[in-house]
């Protein structure tokens, strides 16, 4: 039995999310089913993090164990093969030791989120970012967006549904910048409450259009109540952009 480390990279909006559910498709369902193909035997895709329907990765890390004798680039090739025309591109495979998990053994995890700020609609970014067109202030977004950084309870900002037993977690980076009329907001931390950076996104996406001032986003969090929150973003703009390993660089 071997353990092959997957970095796929997704749409994910033909899908339910990353993770398999019962009545609709999955990228997990996707990806086990063409490795079903490929070598015959029932296998599990385990991943370093879950997505919601409509949020897309640029490099998630998987992994499976399989039995039969296959190099990681026939694996990797086989895989593609199976996958289309599904939105899902497996662009690296490797060997891993038994005891790499690519959710137990990563270190840390980031998101980018992409906002579109234009008047105009989006045509080629339409379901790939989040369209807004008031105008941002992305500088007092960033400000706000650093009251964030840091280990806090983020009950404001996590899901009714969310299964974490702690609403604590330390958010290592959340910066807010321009490019042209694309506001990107950039998040890593070790691992994120469910619907946690599209509930920041959401809340600083007011403050840059004036509805809130930065103080407010200080008393959202501190009021330890998803009442309290401002917005959450959709998940279109939302993309998985890596996860990190100990023995990686």
């Amino acid at each position: 039995m071997t353990r092959f480390a997957l970095t796929i990279e997704f749409d994910g909006g033909p899908f339910c999310g990353l993770q398999r559910q019962q009545h609709s498709p999955s990228v997990q369902q996707a990806i086990e089913e063409a490795a079903h193909t490929v070598t015959g035997e029932a296998v599990t895709l385990h991943s370093a993090g879950r997505t919601d329907s409509g949020v897309h990765a640029l490099a998630m890390r998987s992994h499976m164990d399989i039995a039969k004798d296959i190099a990681p680039f026939r694996l990797m090739e086989a895989l593609n093969a199976n996958l289309r025309p599904d939105p899902i591109a497996i662009i690296g495979c490797e060997e891993k030791p038994d005891d790499w998990h690519a959710r137990f053994s990563c270190i840390g995890r980031s998101y980018e989120y992409r906002i579109r700020n234009r008047r105009a609609p989006l045509t080629i970014e339409k379901g790939r970012a989040w369209h807004i067109a008031r105008d941002l202030d992305s500088d007092a977004m960033h400000e706000a967006a650093q009251l964030l950084v840091g280990s806090h309870d983020f009950t404001t900002f996590r899901s009714a549904h969310c299964q974490s037993a702690s609403p604590v977690r330390t958010l290592d980076r959340l910066d807010v910048s321009r490019e042209g009329d694309a506001v990107i907001i950039r998040a890593a931390a070790r691992s994120f409450l469910h619907h946690q950076v599209r509930s920041m996104v959401g809340t600083l996406a007011l403050v840059g259009q004036g509805q809130w001032r930065t103080h407010q986003v200080a008393e959202a969090l501190e009021a330890k109540d998803r009442a309290a929150l401002g917005l959450n973003a959709p998940p279109e703009g939302l993309y998985f952009v890596a996860a990190h390993y100990p023995d990686e660089d």
